[in-house]
């Protein structure tokens, strides 16, 4: 049991990084990362709200949807469950830390719509986990989220002070920045985990 919960949380964090690997998440992933501490704090609502919603979303596939037979609203059901927590860290956000609010701005809201914490909560079902399994893998996949939201903040952040030509200048560096980073983390790809 240990092995398997290692080697699921290295897959969500390395191997099979949700931005790097599966290219899910993007828009805030690249929306939110001109600022580390801006990226930091999407990071880590990212972690919560993937932890509990694979939590969450576990609980009523096993037992009110599987039961009732109703697996074709598990999509319908599980992006419910992801809105109403958005809703729950916005208003908690809003009232405790209003810097960090307004500095995520529209991308707070979009974490609704992150195709990240659906496909987490739709690659718990799809793999059999069990219910401490979804949870790791929400948390681990949020955490690999952060590193690379972060990671990629820091390198924006240097590419503001570097000589690059002029037609790269906006959206275009950004891009080929990320493009780099995320070929740095092809080299996870072929890591064995106790096998």
């Amino acid at each position: 049991m240990l092995t398997t919960i290692l080697s699921i949380s290295l897959g969500a964090i390395l191997i099979n990084n949700f931005i790097f690997s599966q290219f899910l998440g993007c828009c805030p992933f690249l929306g939110c990362s001109n600022k580390t501490d801006t990226a930091t704090g999407m990071g880590v609502a990212v972690v919560f709200v993937m932890g509990l919603a694979s939590a969450i979303c576990w609980v009523i596939d096993q037992y009110v949807l599987i039961p009732l037979g109703l697996q074709f609203l598990e999509t319908l059901a599980f992006i419910l469950v992801i809105a109403a927590l958005v809703q729950l860290v916005e208003m908690f956000l809003k009232k405790s830390v209003p810097s960090l609010y307004s500095a995520l701005g529209i991308y707070l809201p979009l974490i609704t719509t992150n195709c990240a914490v659906l496909g987490v909560v739709l690659l718990n079902v799809q793999n059999n986990y069990s219910f401490i399994e979804s949870v790791v893998y929400g948390i681990t996949g949020g955490l690999g989220f952060m590193l690379a939201i972060v990671l990629f903040a820091t390198v924006r952040e240097r590419t503001e002070f570097s000589d690059y030509p002029e037609c790269f200048e906006g959206f275009p560096i950004c891009l080929v920045s990320a493009s780099l980073v995320a070929l740095a983390f092809m080299g996870f790809s072929g890591m064995s985990i106790f096998g």
